[in-house]
C-alpha cells in the first residue's frame, strides 16, 4: 500500500472512530481512540503511534484482537480451575454455563482474527457482539439462581475482559467502515444489503436444495437423512437419539432430520452446523419440556430446545416450555445459531419463551406465545409475518413482549418485528382490560427494538413501553415504531424517553429491514424461506 492510500485509510479510521463516539481526547494514539483506553494500553503494554503502523490496514486491529483472544483463553483456564468446594448446586450450574460460554468466545474471536476484508469484518461484528452476550450471560447465571455472592469467585480480570471486548468491537467497526470507504466496491454491495430478490421470491442466500425442502408440503420423509418417530417407524424414537447419532459429522452439506407428528418430552441441544429439522406442522410435531429458574436451572440452560451450530433451519414444529408463569424464567427455544431460520414454527411459554440469544436469525410465519419478556436476547433478529400472542400473566405481573439485551453501542444487534400481529391469546382476552401489556422494556443499556408495519391490538398500553428500573437505559436505548396499524398503534400517548422515537422517514425505517439490518439477501435465499427484503 502506498503512503497516500495508507494516509487516507488512517484519516478515515480516525473519522469513523470519532463518529462512533470512541475518541475521548486529543491524544492520537490507537488506545486513546477506544472506549476504554487505559485497559487497552495496559494489555497492549504501549501506545502505538499511528505513524508507526506498518503497511497494512489491520495492524492495530490485529494487535488488539490478539490481546483479546489471549485474555479469553486465560479467562477460560481460570474459570476451569476455580475451586468449587464451596459452591452449591445452583452455583455449579452457573459455572457450567460460564465454562461453555468462554470456550465459545475463544472460538468466535479466532474467527474474527481471520476476517480480513470488509464483508468478513461485517460478519466479525456479529461474532464480537456474540462474545459480549456470552460474557453477560455468564454473570447472569449466578444472578438468576440468587448466587450473586458467588460472582466474587470469578477472577477479577473478567471485568477488564468485558472492556477488551468492547474495545475490539469499536476497533473492528471502524476498520470495516474505513476499509469499505477506500475500496472500489460500495460497502452496501459488499454486505449484500441492496440486492433484489430472486424471481421466485426467495432471498439469494437460500440454496436451491434448501428452497425445495422448505417449499415442499410433502415428501419430507423421502428427503430426510434421518427420521424420528415415536411409533418406531423411523430410525430413532427420540430427537436426542437422532442428534447423538450425528455428533462429530463433518462437511458443509445440509443434513435433514424429519420428526414425525408426536409429543417429544425431552430437552435437546444442537451444536452441529447445517442441520435442518422438519416436522409435520405446528401443534403436530411438538418438543416439550419444563426446566425453569425456580427449579434450579439458569435461564440459559432452561431451554427445551437449544441450538448453537450455525446454519440451523426448522420448519413446521412447535417448541414449548410448560413450566408456567409461576416458575418465572423458562425458555422454550434458545438460538445462538448464526444465519439460522425458523419457518412456520410455534414457540409456547410464559416468561422468556423465545431466547434470541446471539448472531443472525430470521423468523417467518411463526407463532410466539408468552407473558413477560417473552422475545428476548441479544441477537440480530428479524420477525416477519409472525403472530405474537400475549398470554395471561400472574396476578401481580405486567406483560412485556420484548426485552432486548444490547450492552454496547457498537453491537449490530436488535429485535425487529415487521409485518406481524400482536394480539391477546385466548386466556387473556376476557381479562385483558385489567392487565397492562407493553411492547418491551430495556433489559440492557443499549436495548434496540423496532416495530414496523405491524398490527397492534388494543391490549397494548397507550404508553407503549415500560421502564426496566427507574431511568436505566431510557436515554441510551433505541425503541422505534413505524407505520403500525390497529387500536394499540396510536403513538399519541407513548413514552417521552430520549431513546424512543416515532420513525417518520422510510430511509430510517429501511435500516431495519431484512435486507439491510440482517443482510438477509446474502444468505436467506439458500434456505428457501420466503421473505421481504425491504419495507
Amino acid at each position: 500500500m502506498d503512503n497516500l492510500v495508507l494516509g487516507c485509510f488512517l484519516s478515515l479510521f480516525l473519522m469513523v472512530l470519532s463518529a462512533a463516539g470512541v475518541v475521548h481526547g486529543a491524544t492520537v494514539t490507537p488506545c486513546a481512540q477506544t472506549p476504554y483506553p487505559q485497559v487497552c494500553a495496559h494489555f497492549i503494554r504501549a501506545n502505538i503511534p499511528l505513524s508507526n503502523l506498518d503497511e497494512t490496514q489491520f495492524a492495530f486491529r490485529d494487535v488488539a484482537l490478539q490481546v483479546t483472544v489471549d485474555q479469553a483463553r486465560l479467562a477460560h483456564r481460570l474459570v476451569s480451575a476455580m475451586d468449587l468446594s464451596s459452591f452449591d448446586q445452583r452455583a455449579r450450574s452457573a459455572w457450567v454455563d460460564c465454562l461453555e460460554l468462554y470456550d465459545d468466545t475463544v472460538n468466535k474471536l479466532n474467527r474474527v482474527i481471520s476476517s480480513k476484508n470488509p464483508t468478513s469484518m461485517n460478519d466479525a461484528q456479529t461474532w464480537l457482539s456474540a462474545t459480549l452476550a456470552n460474557q453477560q450471560t455468564c454473570q447472569n447465571g449466578f444472578t438468576d439462581l440468587n448466587s450473586s455472592p458467588r460472582l466474587q469467585y470469578l477472577p477479577s480480570m473478567l471485568s477488564n475482559f468485558t472492556k477488551l471486548l468492547s474495545n475490539s468491537l469499536a476497533i473492528n467497526k471502524a476498520a470495516a467502515s474505513a476499509s469499505a470507504s477506500t475500496s472500489h466496491v460500495p460497502f452496501s454491495k459488499q454486505t449484500g444489503g441492496h440486492r433484489r430478490l430472486l424471481s421466485s421470491g426467495y432471498p439469494t442466500w437460500v440454496s436451491a436444495a434448501d428452497r425445495k425442502l422448505l417449499q415442499s408440503s410433502t415428501g419430507a420423509a423421502s428427503k430426510a437423512d434421518i427420521v424420528v418417530a415415536q411409533d418406531g417407524s423411523g430410525n430413532y424414537k427420540t430427537i436426542s437419539e437422532a442428534v447423538a447419532s450425528v455428533k462429530g459429522r463433518s462437511g458443509a452439506s445440509r443434513f435433514v432430520i424429519y420428526v414425525k407428528a408426536g409429543v417429544y418430552k425431552e430437552n435437546v441441544e444442537i451444536k452441529m452446523k447445517n442441520l435442518m429439522f422438519i416436522g409435520d406442522g405446528i401443534d403436530a410435531t411438538i418438543v416439550t419440556g419444563n426446566k425453569n429458574a425456580q427449579g434450579g436451572s439458569t435461564t440459559f440452560r432452561s431451554a427445551t430446545f437449544a441450538v448453537s451450530g450455525d446454519g440451523f433451519i426448522a420448519k413446521d414444529m412447535t417448541f414449548e416450555n410448560t413450566a408456567g408463569a409461576q416458575k418465572h424464567q423458562a425458555v422454550a427455544l434458545r438460538s445462538g445459531s448464526d444465519l439460522s431460520v425458523f419457518f412456520s414454527c410455534s414457540f409456547k411459554g410464559y416468561q422468556d419463551t423465545l431466547y434470541v440469544y446471539s448472531q443472525r436469525q430470521f423468523y417467518r410465519d411463526c407463532d410466539i406465545y408468552g407473558t413477560q419478556d417473552f422475545i428476548f436476547g441479544d441477537a440480530v433478529a428479524v420477525f416477519q409475518n409472525c403472530n405474537i400472542y400475549v398470554r395471561k400473566p400472574m396476578g401481580n405481573q405486567q406483560n412485556t413482549v420484548t426485552a432486548q439485551g444490547r450492552t454496547d453501542p457498537n453491537e449490530n444487534t436488535g429485535i425487529i418485528i415487521h409485518n406481524s400481529r400482536v394480539t391477546a391469546a385466548s386466556d387473556l382476552r376476557s381479562v385483558q382490560g385489567s392487565v397492562k401489556t407493553y411492547l418491551g422494556r430495556p433489559w440492557q443499556k443499549y436495548s434496540r427494538t423496532v416495530f414496523m408495519k405491524s398490527s397492534l391490538d388494543g391490549l397494548i398500553n397507550p404508553a407503549g413501553w415500560l421502564e426496566w428500573s427507574g431511568n436505566f437505559a431510557l436515554s441510551t436505548l433505541y425503541y422505534g415504531e413505524y407505520m403500525n396499524i390497529g387500536s394499540g398503534a396510536s403513538t399519541g400517548g407513548r413514552v417521552k424517553w430520549p431513546g424512543y422515537r416515532v420513525i417518520k422517514r422510510a430511509t430510517e425505517a429501511g435500516k431495519f429491514t431484512v435486507g439491510n439490518f440482517l443482510a438477509g439477501d446474502g444468505w436467506i435465499p439458500a434456505t428457501g424461506v420466503p421473505f421481504d427484503s425491504g419495507m
